[in-house]
């Protein structure tokens, strides 16, 4: 197991709630299928989306923004669904607003340097360009229950 790996697996396996942001109703959107594997893997997923905020999606309240959500949810790990040029906003929001955030989680295709930069400098771990959907298995932890 390399490094990186081992780093994932530590994230993966310490995260609770996830914070979808960018989160889909449709079902042929990565944001979707993800947030419902992510489920069926026993994570909480808070969907987080403006256009679907008060609906109900996952079986969750769907919140129009990060600083919606109550702060007895504790959301330790957010996952972005958004283009990288949005990314800034959704970390400083995060990092505002979440007391409990360990993670930040930019899906493939999803990067912002200074963001990461200043994630990290606040002590929240950046993943960049990754599915957890995808290294969930490859880990070998589709046996994983997070303790909720």
């Amino acid at each position: 197991m390399t490094d990186d790996d081992t780093r994932l697996t530590e994230i993966l396996t310490r995260t609770r709630i996830i914070a979808c942001v960018g989160a889909s109703p449709n079902p042929a959107r990565p944001s979707h299928y993800v947030s419902l594997f992510l489920q069926a893997q026993g994570y909480r997923v808070i969907p987080v989306n403006p256009g679907q905020a008060g609906n109900t999606l996952f079986g969750e309240r769907a919140y129009a923004r990060l600083s919606d959500i109550p702060s007895v949810i504790a959301v330790d790990f957010v996952d972005v669904f958004r283009r990288s040029e949005e990314v800034p906003a959704v970390v400083d929001e995060a990092l505002d607003a979440l007391p409990h955030l360990r993670t930040i989680w930019m899906q493939i295709g999803v990067q912002h340097a200074d963001a990461a930069r200043r994630a990290e400098a606040a002590g929240v771990q950046v993943v960049q360009n990754r599915c957890p959907k995808i290294d969930i298995p490859r880990l070998g932890l589709l046996d994983h229950r997070p303790a909720l």
